[in-house]
């Protein structure tokens, strides 16, 4: 998709010639109420624009949608009230309600050609992401595509005014959103065209464009150097893996973090075959590695004073007579042995090798993002990842991923589940022997190559990551792009805060 335009407005949105205006509106008590920054289109109206949205059914609910012809009481021609909820005790509405409503105007008005919405007198930073990510479209496979791309909006500037920082809030924002945009891009393009070779490519084009240093080590390069995780998973398919490195060096960098996400371009789960039911949904098991090649390039536009490593394992999990099998022992790189019970817990085999070389150099902070298990969604459902890690981070990490309205939630590494991991051949097993703690257990297998005294982070976002329902708020079908935002975030705070 092309982002829509987007800039803080110049006059008056009740004066703006836009095709529509959006002003939020808050659930109160047994009616509805206007949210700020809607007195000018209000007045419009005569005081009564809470009146006629509540005849038409309004309510202020979360994702509703209600226009209103202006019949030329503004130059806009209709009025759009985006739900926001219901407000706090002090009256006050998060930036993820902001973030939201924006997302649900934003679909309903593609193919709008100019908007202009009052929402950002809220909260600009939460009315830019919600309108970009809400017009978000994924349509390159049409013979002819929708031409339903909203075209560009206008922001009411807050009480304050367009002053330099709310200038600087937009491009952070806009950066951010199209961040996890680009994500989208890769998650949604299907796996006949993007597999290990190809992603790579993407990811080196993407990189270059940002200037970072690049490295890709092909099958040959991860045979001599003795990857056998990456390999073992990938020696099924016809397309062998990658591990691609991408460096980013900022100004007066303070802190190194590495960044790690899975690439599974497609996944049957090997001889461990998946359900034909939904397999498609396996297209989305490089959402890991899609939000860390789209964070370090953030990193770098935005200029944290950083230096930020992104290590991502690409392979595809395939069964043929060349695929690895269950009993088949690994010596992952680094020289620790995994005996593999199931072929279909791949990710934490190819994970586990790029932790440990990410490990070499040394970071001050380790994040790694993966579709890791179904067990995942069995306890935190599709929208709550889970975060496992060293305590003191994880627990930094998921009051981040909650504040960024993209929801996490700290969870355990018990020390009883480390023993069903013990392994009667190698160091450990991919898999323990039973059902019970599966998300944990990925966890502490992932903990097993983490460097001691490195920080980390593990997120589990087998259900955040694609959406393979109806659409909602911000986020339509398909790749989400979670944890984008997140990891920027994680990013910032560690480079204001150590």
């Amino acid at each position: 998709m092309t982002a829509p335009k987007l800039a803080l407005a110049t006059t008056p949105v009740s004066e703006a010639g836009v095709d529509a205006v959006v002003v939020g509106t808050v659930q109160h008590g047994s009616g509805l109420a206007l949210a700020p920054g809607a007195e000018a289109v209000d007045a419009a109206f005569d005081g009564a624009l809470a009146e006629v949205l509540g005849a038409l059914g309004a309510t202020g609910k979360v994702d509703e949608i209600v226009k209103v012809p202006t019949l030329g009481k503004l130059k806009a021609r209709v009025v759009v009230a985006a739900g926001l909820g219901k407000a706090g005790a002090d009256g006050a509405v998060t930036a993820e309600q902001v973030r939201r409503a924006s997302g649900a105007a934003a679909r309903a008005l593609g193919p709008s050609k100019h908007v202009a919405s009052t929402l950002s007198t809220v909260d600009l930073q939460a009315a830019v992401e919600g309108t970009v990510l809400g017009a978000y479209t994924f349509a390159g496979y049409k013979s002819e595509p929708a031409t339903r791309e909203l075209a560009k909006v206008d922001f009411a500037a807050p009480a304050d005014g367009a002053t330099k920082e709310h200038r600087a809030t937009l491009k952070a924002a806009t950066a951010i959103a199209e961040a996890v945009t680009a994500a989208r891009d890769l998650i949604n393009t299907p796996p006949n065209d993007l597999y290990p070779a190809s992603f790579a490519d993407r990811a080196v084009e993407l990189a270059k464009s940002v200037g970072l240093e690049v490295e890709v080590l092909d099958e040959k390069a991860l045979k001599k150097q003795g990857f056998g995780g990456i390999l073992g998973v990938g020696v099924g398919s016809t397309r062998q893996p990658r591990l691609v490195r991408l460096t980013y060096k900022g100004p007066k960098a303070r802190k190194k973090v590495a960044l790690i996400g899975k690439g599974i371009t497609f996944d049957t789960g090997g001889i461990s075959i998946k359900p034909a039911a939904n397999m498609d949904h396996m297209t989305s098991d490089m959402s890991g590695a899609a939000a860390v090649i789209a964070s370090v390039v953030l990193a770098a536009k935005l200029k944290y004073p950083l230096q930020v490593t992104a290590t991502v394992p690409m392979a595809e999990n395939m069964p043929s007579g060349a695929a690895y099998r269950p009993g088949d022992v690994l010596t992952m790189y680094g020289g620790k042995t995994v005996e593999v019970l199931n072929t279909d817990a791949e990710g934490r085999l190819i994970l586990s090798d790029a932790i440990v070389r990410a490990c070499e150099d040394n970071p001050d902070y380790l994040i790694e993002t993966s579709t890791l298990t179904g067990a995942q969604m069995v306890a935190l459902g599709t929208r709550t990842m889970g975060v496992m890690g060293s305590d003191e981070f994880r627990d930094r990490v998921a009051g981040i991923a909650q504040a960024t309205g993209e929801g996490g939630w700290a969870m355990p590494l018990p020390e009883e589940l480390r023993g069903d991991l013990d392994s009667r051949l190698a160091d450990l097993a991919n898999v323990t022997g039973h059902r019970w703690g599966g998300m944990l257990a990925a966890g502490l297998f992932l903990r097993e190559f983490v460097a001691d005294g490195v920080p980390w982070a593990h997120l589990d976002i087998a259900g955040p990551s694609f959406n393979s329902g109806g659409p909602w708020g911000y986020t339509g079908k398909g790749g989400t792009g979670v944890p984008v935002r997140t990891i920027a975030a994680v990013l910032a705070d560690i480079a204001e805060n150590g």
